[in-house]
Formats: structure tokens, C-alpha cells, sequence
């Protein structure tokens, strides 16, 4: 225990000093290693290499800068404003429309990219204006955006269920993307119920339906692309026609073709840039995965899990109040750290968890990804919802009054996938995964 709270001492120390997360993580992992390594304290060190290199040396991982490079070309492919058009044109106009189709079209978005904060930057680009010109206020636009955008992660392809899928091997990603689609479609009906509710109570967006709505035929025929994509994708591996690692390459030719060819708002100018764009993106994702194994590494060695498991059982708590008890630390620590590193820091003491409360890997995967999605959009760390902020011109704290009600919703969400497991699991097992 004595070794658990260095290691994780170090690692706190790191952050409070301004190291970024992976290196505080390998620096933390490594000298724990060293100190436990008896009389041989640079012996340890070799292990820590060996695997940093292996925890990226996985075929799955190959879809992860794929999912990164369509989430950029979409961005900038036109599609997010063509789905725009469309929903207007479904849900017509007037107070709360507009809030109603940002998140439609973020959870539409969600079934190409992959990485939310691309989504936010896709949605944000066309939303945050179009409601600011119907009356919405920006901090209202910013919270709405950024919180449509955390259901992302959870409708497939998800880039956080890869990560999780590679630290826990029978929790496969075919099963992980089925198991995501239902809460994922849940979180983006809760955020739609308060976001109509605080519009009409307020009185906001009342410009709204005095603008134009779009003409159903001619908006579906542009949007039609876009709507698509997600089937092409999704179909295709639940077809066998390829899979998940492979559909990311294929989303990638398509959102191409699409952006090149069909709308043409890209040129083969702008590919450099946007390879770029994926390839740091990837490549800070893949360093802090790699730094970050020699961490869990050092939990495995010191055997940090078993007694953490014993003195819970000790402690007299059931298995749900445990797992209340671990969403709350997760939500908690949401607020501070990423959801890739989240998983990486955790997922060494969770998993052993899991295993001895016989808790489903999948649906754990699953719940575990909620409440990170839940720390996108919650204020200090809020990645989604920094994005949405800068898009928007304005400061993080005024999202404060509005986005606290859109987390209470996606959290009853989290709650309600908790209490019911088949939730997520129904999928899975109807398509055999």
C-alpha cells in the first residue's frame, strides 16, 4: 500500500507542478518501478520500454488516427450545415428548434467521426451563429454545443471505446460500438428535453420563427451524404464487409469523395494540412497511451488492486454502491483530466474491480465512457465545451447556469444505463457480438 501511495503521490505532484499528463504519468510509473525493484533499481526501467512499445503495438489501434482523420475531413466536408438545413427542415422553426437540431445533428456526426471535439468544432461552426441570429444568448449556444457533442464518444465509431477495448481484451469493439448506440441515443434525447424547456421558459430563439424554413426535398437531397455516412460505415461491419479497424479507412476515402467531389469544399491544397492536423492529434494520443502504460504497469507490479478490492469488501459496501462510488470519482476527476487519460490512469485498478464484482466488461465500458463524455462538458477541464466557448467569443463561466442543467440530464441518463443494464446489452446480444 505503501508503494500505492507513491506512485500515486508522485503522479499528483507532477500535475500540481505543471507536467503535462503523460510524462507525470511514465515519470510517476517509472520511479515507483525503480524503488520496487530491490537492489536493482535501473533493472526496472527495462520492462517500463518494453511496455510503453507494446501497449501500442495493437491492430485495433490502427482505426484510432483513421477515426482522428475523418473527424478533420468532416469538418470540413460541408456535411455538418447540409444536416443543419435538413433537421430545420424536419422540426420547423420556433423557440427551442434550434438547440433540438444542434444535438440531432452532433448525434448524426457522432456515427462518422468519432472524436467529439472534432464534432463540436463541426456543429459549433454552423450552430453557435445560426442561434445567435434567432435570439439564443452565446453562453446558452456554447453549452448546447458543446454538450450535443459528448454523445460522440458513445455513438459508434467511438474513439474512447477503442482505448478501452485494447485495455480490456474481452470487451471486443464490435460489442463495445453495439452497446453504445441506445445510451448514446438516450443522453442526446435527455440533453434535448431540458435545452427545449430552458428556451421556452426563458423566451429564447423567438427571432426563430419568423426565419425561413428550408424546403424538405431539396434540403434532404444535399443532406443525403451525410446521412448516409453512418449507415456505410455501421452497415458495412455489421455486414463483415470490413471491419472496424478497416471502416475507418473507408470513412476516410468517403469523407474525400464527399468533400472533394460531391460538395467541393475541399481542394487537394488543403489535404497536407488537414493530414497534419490528424497526425498531432493521433500523436499525442498514442504518447500519452504509451507513457501512460508504464503507470499501469506499476499498478499491476505492486499489486496496488488487490488490496484496494479487499478493503472495499471489507468495508461492507454491495456491488452497486461500489460502482455509484467509482461513477462519482469518475465525474469528479472528468472535470480535470481527459477521457484518454482517464481510462489509462484507472483502468489498471478498475478492471480487477470489475472482475470481482462480476460487473459486464462491456456495459462497464460503456458506463465508464459516460461519465467522461460527462466530463467534456463539465467546467473546468470541458474540452467540448472550450471549443464551443472560443467558437462563441466568450468565457467558460458563463456557460455555468445553463450547461449545469444539461449535465443533471446526461447524468440521469448515466443513472438509468446503471439501473439497467440491457440498455446497453440488448444490442450486443440481438446482433450476436
Amino acid at each position: 500500500m505503501m508503494a500505492g501511495l507513491v506512485l500515486f503521490g508522485l503522479f499528483v505532484l507532477w500535475m500540481a507542478l505543471g507536467v503535462p499528463v503523460a510524462v507525470a504519468l511514465a515519470a510517476a510509473g517509472m520511479a515507483t518501478l525503480m524503488l520496487t525493484n530491490g537492489g536493482q533499481p535501473w533493472f526496472g526501467l527495462l520492462p517500463a520500454a518494453q511496455n510503453a512499445v507494446a501497449s501500442i503495438s495493437s491492430y485495433p489501434l490502427m482505426a484510432l488516427p483513421m477515426f482522428v482523420l475523418v473527424g478533420a475531413i468532416f469538418d470540413r466536408s460541408g456535411i455538418a450545415r447540409r444536416l443543419v438545413d435538413f433537421a430545420i427542415a424536419c422540426v420547423g422553426r420556433g423557440p427551442g428548434m434550434l438547440p433540438l437540431v444542434a444535438i440531432a445533428v452532433a448525434m448524426v456526426l457522432g456515427g462518422i467521426s468519432g472524436s467529439a471535439v472534432a464534432n463540436a468544432a463541426a456543429v459549433g461552426g454552423v450552430m453557435i451563429a445560426a442561434m445567435s441570429r434567432a435570439g439564443y444568448p452565446a453562453p446558452f449556444s456554447a453549452s448546447i454545443v458543446g454538450a450535443a457533442a459528448a454523445t460522440d464518444i458513445l455513438i459508434p465509431p467511438s474513439i474512447a471505446f477503442i482505448v478501452y477495448s485494447v485495455s480490456v481484451p474481452n470487451a471486443s469493439v464490435p460489442a463495445l460500438f453495439a452497446a453504445g448506440m441506445i445510451p448514446g441515443v438516450l443522453a442526446g434525447l435527455a440533453l434535448i428535453i431540458p435545452a427545449v424547456l430552458i428556451s421556452r421558459i426563458k423566451g429564447f430563439g423567438l427571432d426563430e420563427s419568423s426565419m425561413p424554413r428550408p424546403p424538405f426535398w431539396p434540403s434532404l437531397r444535399e443532406a443525403i451524404w451525410g446521412l448516409v455516412a453512418p449507415v456505410v460505415i455501421l452497415g458495412g461491419m455489421r455486414m463483415g464487409w470490413f471491419t472496424p479497424t478497416e471502416a475507418a479507412v473507408v470513412a476516410v476515402f468517403y469523407g474525400l469523395f464527399v468533400g472533394m467531389f460531391i460538395h467541393r469544399t475541399m481542394t487537394l491544397r488543403q489535404l497536407p494540412e488537414i493530414f497534419r492536423e490528424a497526425a498531432l492529434s493521433s500523436a499525442v494520443i498514442m504518447t500519452v497511451m504509451s507513457l501512460a502504460s508504464i503507470f499501469a504497469l506499476s499498478v499491476n507490479t505492486i499489486g496496488l488492486a488487490d488490496p484496494l478490492i479487499e478493503g472495499i469488501k471489507n468495508f461492507g459496501l454491495s456491488s452497486f454502491e461500489t460502482l455509484c462510488l467509482v461513477m462519482l470519482l469518475l465525474l469528479l476527476v472528468g472535470m480535470i483530466l481527459d477521457g484518454v487519460s482517464i481510462f489509462l490512469v484507472f483502468l489498471p485498478l478498475l478492471v480487477p474491480m470489475m472482475k470481482a464484482f462480476g460487473w459486464d466488461p462491456v456495459w462497464f465500458g460503456v458506463l465508464l465512457t459516460m461519465a467522461i463524455a460527462i466530463g467534456g462538458f463539465t467546467p473546468p477541464m470541458a474540452v467540448n465545451l472550450l471549443v464551443a466557448c472560443r467558437m462563441a467569443g466568450i468565457s467558460m463561466e458563463s456557460t455555468i447556469p445553463w450547461v449545469g442543467w444539461l449535465v443533471l440530464a446526461f447524468t440521469v441518463a448515466t443513472f438509468s444505463v446503471m439501473v439497467f443494464p440491457e440498455l446497453a446489452l440488448w444490442l450486443p446480444r440481438i446482433l450476436k457480438y
